[in-house]
């Protein structure tokens, strides 16, 4: 049977953000995976030079809508290990319980999406509209719902009152009860388990080679999470289990986000109980000295690794992310294999991808010399308009109307 090609993006129905996925297929089954990135690059770590260290902090945030603390706190942990600040208690004691909150969001979040892709729409609805009270909990305590910004350098901006702490634990005996009916529904519902179960396989040695981290490497049997194999914030002081699963594939790693949960209600509970008293933050130095830091911290797509160099100067020299996304890519392509091209869509949503904060531009060299290749804004528009003629689409007359356009406004 000869081989055909199908493309899934950069735009398409069951992406929600611009990513190129080329299936190769042998009849229906999914004989290879290229992908290619680029299509989101928003030049984030490069702004960061350009801004001072708390100017950065809120750009890192908007890396990710579902993460933004996440990243932030990534960030923060890194400038105060160069700075040498010691973070008091309280202040890491909130930063853990809004990271936790964040968690419960993301996870609900994923849950409800991968229903969605497999036909499961009530489902959707039930845990999208249990999402909404830990939103209105993120909201009441840091007065966003998507981008927080309780993260300083030296600790959090906002702290949090008897009253809220104690509509936490309210929260979290509801999502509680409501969650042990979503595991219920995953342990018994038929429908589920069969479209799930033996879709996108991971072996447990695959997703070690591939590098594979959060729950999708959890749910090939990896017992590894940076909140216990390297506490950071205040993990060290909690008790929690680490899920892991042994199905190695898309039902697999349902059964790992719903059983996080309940440890992540239990997380919660421990902060609110044992918040201890003090300041939530101490003063840090406008100036960073010289160093070079590097922070990892447990999103609740996976490990999220931030490394910040710093000069001396208010600026950092250079900031990298390396969003869990990024590192669970390549284990997408190994999933896809054998896998029918219906399934594509549930695998790739299965890692619960963010490519906002997985996107890298393309350096390009000149092979005889090894020099790179600086492209301008006018070389990259003559670039897209030849690319467009070449497949018929000729821009040059809607250009020449622009300029004179332009050139009326500006007289």
């Amino acid at each position: 049977m000869s081989k055909v090609t199908i493309p899934i993006g950069p735009q398409h129905p069951a992406l929600k953000e611009p990513e190129s996925f080329i299936l190769t297929l042998n009849g229906e089954k999914i004989y290879k995976m290229d992908m290619r990135l680029g299509y989101n690059h928003r030049g984030i770590e490069k702004a960061c030079e350009e801004r001072t260290y708390i100017q950065s902090m809120y750009l890192l945030e908007r890396v990710c809508g579902i993460c933004s603390h996440s990243h932030s706190t990534a960030f923060v942990q890194a400038v105060e290990e160069l700075a040498g600040l010691q973070v008091p208690k309280r202040g890491l004691y909130i930063r853990t319980l809004i990271a936790e909150l964040e968690r419960i969001h993301s996870h609900l979040l994923w849950l409800g999406v991968a229903a969605h892709e497999v036909g499961f729409d009530t489902l959707l609805m039930y845990v999208w509209r249990d999402r909404e009270i830990v939103m209105d909990l993120l909201s009441e305590i840091s007065g966003s719902r998507v981008n927080y910004a309780m993260n300083t350098i030296g600790g959090v901006r906002r702290d949090v009152t008897p009253e809220q702490t104690r509509r936490v634990l309210k929260a979290m005996d509801a999502l509680e009860e409501r969650t042990k009916y979503y595991i219920q529904v995953a342990a018994e519902e038929t429908t589920l388990i069969s479209r799930l179960s033996n879709v996108g396989y991971l072996s447990h040695e695959d997703a070690l080679r591939l590098g594979a981290v959060g729950p999708t490497a959890r749910a090939s049997g990896v017992d590894q999470d940076t909140r216990r194999d390297d506490p950071y914030a205040a993990y060290g002081d909690f008790s929690f289990k680490v899920i892991t699963d042994r199905h190695n594939d898309v039902y697999g790693r349902v059964i790992v986000r719903t059983l996080e949960l309940m440890e992540t209600y239990g997380i919660c509970r421990q902060v609110c109980k044992n918040l201890p008293d003090g300041p939530i933050a101490v003063k840090a130095p406008r100036k960073i000295p010289s160093g070079e830091a590097l922070s990892r911290y447990e999103a609740p797509r996976g490990e999220d690794v931030h490394y910040v160099k710093s000069n001396g100067t208010d600026k950092p020299e250079r900031v990298k992310v390396r969003a869990p996304t990024l590192a669970n890519l390549q284990a997408v392509s190994k999933m896809m294999e054998k896998n029918r091209l219906a399934d594509a869509p549930i695998i790739i949503a299965a890692i619960d991808p963010c490519f906002s904060c997985t996107d890298r531009a393309i350096e390009i060299r000149n092979p005889q010399d090894g020099v790179r290749d600086v492209m301008t804004w006018e070389r990259m528009q003559k670039r897209g308009v030849e690319w467009y003629r070449r497949q018929g689409i000729d821009f040059a007359g809607a250009n020449k109307r622009l300029e004179k356009r332009m050139e009326k406004l500006t007289r």
